[in-house]
């Protein structure tokens, strides 16, 4: 083994094994999608700051899940479009740790942020008449510091036990970034210690958060339920829709790829699943929040001077 190892300094992503052609076409495909996910979540972003009757716990939290979706995007998708061009130019050791540290951090707050948000929609419906003391600014800015430092905290657990490692003289990551589990596969050393820990993570960061996620939405749906008016049950429905959506979109294809069944190629589907995870779900979001929520539908419309005819 001693033979096999050496000081690693750089890495190969294989991406996805195509011809020059499909390759070119993906790479202009790929490269629309990434300025349309920049572009919404911008957009998302802008209006929040702009339109002072957004300036609410719900699209506070919003702001944030939009930095969030374009840090995941710009952490792994130009480096994908640097494979598509070039499928042999390697990437940093240093480069490849900072990639899997930030998707790491990214996704954990992501988890949290949707909690957060379903949370911030419980206290809403079912406790309307305390929801601005117990959603003060305060605990907003608290409950968002919170999850980006777990997220940060998580990833650096992963980081102190994936350093120390030694690494074996082939260098090729059969990925289209350097996801972790991608990355241990190299080692030349028992990491087992490393696999239970990624495994624990995605059960806590996955599987624990979800579940809170149905209980609010479950007291929820009663609260609505309940409703006397038929015009408060769709708005409230109308309000909860699009943060189902995103959640659905984020823990389904999450849980499929780490705790879910493993059928036929497993390797292949989570590379495909970890695509979809990382460009159509940041892409997709500002668009459902767009299409499913009248308020930013309203607040697009005022901030670009278009007034309903009526």
């Amino acid at each position: 083994m001693g033979d096999n190892m050496t000081s690693v300094t750089e890495f190969i992503l294989l991406g996805f094994p195509l011809d020059t052609k499909t390759q070119m076409l993906l790479f202009g495909l790929f490269s629309l999608l990434y300025v349309l996910t920049l572009m919404g979540n911008g957009v998302i972003l802008g209006l929040i700051s702009l339109d002072s009757r957004l300036h609410t716990p719900m699209y506070f939290f919003l702001s944030h899940l939009a930095i969030v979706d374009m840090a995941y995007a710009c952490n792994t998708v130009p480096q994908m479009l640097v494979n598509l061009l070039s499928p042999a130019k390697p990437i940093s050791f240093a480069g490849c740790i900072t990639q899997t540290f930030l998707f790491l951090t990214f996704a954990a707050t992501e988890c949290l942020l949707l909690v957060v948000m379903s949370y911030d929609r419980y206290v809403a419906i079912c406790h309307p008449l305390r929801y601005s003391v117990i959603m003060n600014w305060r605990v907003c800015i608290m409950l968002v510091v919170t999850s980006w430092t777990i997220g940060v905290l998580l990833s650096l657990v992963h980081l102190v036990l994936l350093l120390p490692l030694p690494f074996c003289i082939t260098q090729k990551i059969d990925h289209f970034f350097c996801e972790v589990m991608a990355v241990l596969k190299l080692a030349c050393a028992d990491t087992h210690i490393n696999e239970i820990m990624v495994l624990a993570g995605s059960i806590s960061m996955l599987v624990g958060p979800f579940s809170s996620i149905i209980i609010s939405y479950m007291c929820i749906l009663c609260a609505i339920l309940r409703l006397q008016s038929g015009e408060g049950q769709r708005k409230a429905f109308s309000t909860c829709s699009s943060h189902l959506c995103v959640v659905g979109l984020f823990y389904g294809t999450a849980i499929i790829m780490y705790v879910g069944p493993r059928y036929g190629n497993p390797k292949e589907q989570k590379k495909y699943l970890l695509l979809f995870h990382s460009l159509f779900n940041p892409m997709l979001n500002p668009l459902i929040y767009t299409l499913k929520n009248s308020e930013v539908k309203n607040a697009m419309k005022r901030v670009l001077g278009i007034k309903r005819v009526l």
